[in-house]
This record gives C-alpha cells, sequence and structure tokens, in this order.
C-alpha cells in the first residue's frame, strides 16, 4: 500500500478534549458535534479520536489497535504478541465502509495481558518494547494504541467521516480527545493522523516541532524508535520518557517541553531558579521549539499545554463536573452552551484536570 498521500498545504489543524471528572461516560457523538465546528482548520487529510473507559469488558487488558497494510504484517504481529501476551480475544476494528475514505488499511484490535505476573512499572515496560518491536521490526505494521481501557481510532479524512466510519457512537468514555489535521510538512497517511498513542498516553497537536530532529535523536538513545513520519511522534514518547522512566510529574515535565526563557529563570526565586535551571540543563534535548498546542490524554485525566509564546491557540472552560479544552470556544459552545467558566491559559502553563476532581 501507498500510505503516503502527496499533498501539502499551510495552515491550522484543530484540537479538542474532554473530560467528566466524576468518570460519568460521555457519548463518542458528543466529541464528534465539539471537532466538527472546527471543520475548516482542517483539509481532509487526517482526523481522529481518543476514548478513555470505553472497553468495560475488558478493563485490566492493553487494547492494542493497529494498522497493518498486508495479512502478512498481521501474521508477524501475532506471532510477536504471543511470545509476551495471552490474548484474550481479538477482532477487525468494527467500522462502517459506506464511508469512503482513502487507501484504508486492515483494522484490527487485540486485548491481551502479560503472561507473566509483573510489577505495574515491569508490565508496562514489557509492553513499550513490544510496540517499539512492532512498529520498528515488522514492516506494514503500525500499533496505534496500546494503553488499558482506552482506544485511539483514526485516520485519511475530516475529523466527522472518521467517527462515521469507526461508528463513534457506539462507544462511551469519560476522557475524549478529538483532532483535525492540516499537515504541513509531513505527509497526511493514516499513521499519521492524530492522536498519537503510548500505553496510556495520547497526544493531539497542532503546530509544528521545529525540534523535531534533535528530539527524535535524544529519545532514540532511550530506545525510543519514531517511525509514523510525523512530529508529533516525539511529544507522546516525550511524556512517557520523562514521566513513566524519569518519574517526574506533570508540571515537572511541561517545565522540560515548555520551558521559561533563561531570562525569566534569572529573575525567580533561587529554589525555583535552581530547579529549572537542573531541568534545562539534564534535559537539554527535550525541549520543544516552535509553536504548539497540545492535549495530553492519560489513564486518569488530561493536561493541556501551549509552547512558551502561545503561538497556537488554547482555551479552557468548565461546567459543574466537566472540563474542556479546545482551540476554539466555539466548539465547546456547540456541546456545552451554559459555562461556568473560560480563560485562556499563558503560554507554557500547563492545565491538568484529573479524574478524582482535582483541577489546576
Amino acid at each position: 500500500m501507498n500510505k503516503y498521500i502527496k499533498e501539502k498545504d499551510i495552515s491550522g489543524c484543530s484540537i479538542f478534549g474532554l473530560i467528566n471528572t466524576d468518570g460519568e461516560k460521555v457519548n463518542g457523538s458528543v466529541i464528534t458535534d465539539a471537532i466538527s465546528v472546527m471543520h475548516d482548520r482542517a483539509n481532509g487529510l487526517g482526523g481522529g479520536f481518543a476514548g478513555y473507559g470505553i472497553y468495560p469488558d475488558y478493563p485490566d487488558d492493553y487494547a492494542f489497535h493497529l494498522f497493518f497494510d498486508s495479512i502478512k504484517a498481521k501474521e508477524e504481529t501475532e506471532e510477536l504478541l504471543n511470545k509476551h501476551f495471552l490474548i484474550e480475544y481479538d477482532e477487525k476494528i468494527r467500522t462502517d465502509n459506506t464511508i469512503m475514505l482513502p487507501k484504508k488499511p486492515l483494522l484490527w484490535r487485540y486485548f491481551v495481558k502479560n503472561r507473566n505476573i509483573l510489577s505495574r512499572d515491569s508490565e508496562r515496560e514489557e509492553t513499550f518494547q513490544v510496540v517499539m518491536d512492532i512498529n520498528n521490526n515488522i514492516d506494514g505494521a503500525y500499533v496505534i494504541s496500546s494503553g488499558k481501557n482506552m482506544g485511539v481510532f483514526k485516520g485519511v479524512g475530516y475529523p466527522e467521516d472518521i467517527s462515521k466510519f469507526y461508528r463513534l457512537e457506539e462507544y462511551n468514555g469519560y476522557i475524549w480527545t478529538a483532532h483535525g489535521r492540516f499537515p504541513t510538512n509531513t505527509p497526511g497517511w493514516w499513521g499519521g493522523a492524530h492522536p498519537f498513542g503510548l500505553l496510556d498516553w495520547t497526544i493531539v497537536h497542532n503546530g509544528e516541532i521545529s525540534s523535531y530532529d534533535t528530539n527524535r535523536r535524544y529519545l532514540e538513545m532511550y530506545g525510543y524508535k519514531c517511525n509514523l513520519v510525523t512530529d508529533t511522534e516525539v511529544i507522546t514518547y516525550l511524556f512517557d520518557f520523562l514521566v513513566r522512566k524519569n518519574n517526574l510529574t506533570l508540571p515537572l515535565a511541561s517545565k522540560v517541553l515548555a520551558s521559561p526563557m533563561w531570562t525569566e529563570i534569572d529573575r525567580m526565586n533561587q529554589k525555583e531558579s535552581e530547579l529549572l535551571r537542573a531541568l534545562r540543563m539534564t534535559y537539554s534535548s527535550a525541549l520543544l521549539t516552535g509553536p504548539f498546542s497540545v492535549i495530553l490524554g492519560f489513564e486518569n485525566g488530561i493536561m493541556g499545554l501551549s509552547d512558551r509564546l502561545k503561538l497556537r491557540p488554547m482555551i479552557v472552560a468548565k461546567n459543574d463536573n466537566t472540563i474542556y479544552m479546545s482551540s476554539e470556544e466555539c466548539a465547546v459552545r456547540k456541546v456545552c452552551p451554559d459555562l461556568d467558566s473560560v480563560y485562556r491559559p499563558k503560554g507554557g502553563e500547563p492545565v491538568i484536570s484529573l479524574l478524582d476532581g482535582n483541577y489546576v
């Protein structure tokens, strides 16, 4: 399969996310309605969604969503999965094939358990290694998501078409993110659509990461391989590296990725200045440069983050027990006309909302 669509346009992208902090489920049609308002920010070369809490029948299994270019790639992947996991159930991902999308790969999902009883950390590390192995060593196989009780649904098309194709109205989740893509310097193909996923991390991104090559080479020293030909992939892996492997908190990880300027650090009190200096020097190659706003999804929350110069838009809104993050306020108003609050975070300021109701 020729996986790339060659058109290149200059542009915007749209991102949207929501979390119900009480853990109440929201139907997939809601997230579709929201992202559809920002239709003109995309150009049909990519759309996608991530939902958390969508697999209540398999809450403790890793849910692998995969794209295959061939049956051979599928067979090789299943051989590898069987070496590391017990496959509890697998199936072709249910789709509406009346929706015409270009160059569709074979879409499959597997619900798996680690063969050995492991600690949570070692279990996640083994799963990470399997994802890297599949993406790097099996030609024509791409792991799209690999977390527990969550999944990514994406492809080439407008977000509304992707939603119809995957029958998103059949899913209910307590966290959702969505993306409408307008690629600039990277190709529009199924694996390059957003969200990007690794374990329970997912990223939707509006912008351009000019530090991509530096970030990619840095991550490769620690076993990460970027195979999906899109700069956004490194953001997902950096969060995994900083938080899971290096035990940084999300606020500290955000200070690595969107660090304050040196001149700003110089004006801080001694304790804060020393901390941020240490982070910048230790993780200098993890700094993201270029315009960006991202929404990170993870097992118990979402986080919004923009570049330190605020070159891409993001608003945060609240209504009762639901937090919204979006490129545009109109998308939030479409699904929730009456809001308790709306504000625009500063550049480099992380906004984190968790299932337990904490809201930073």
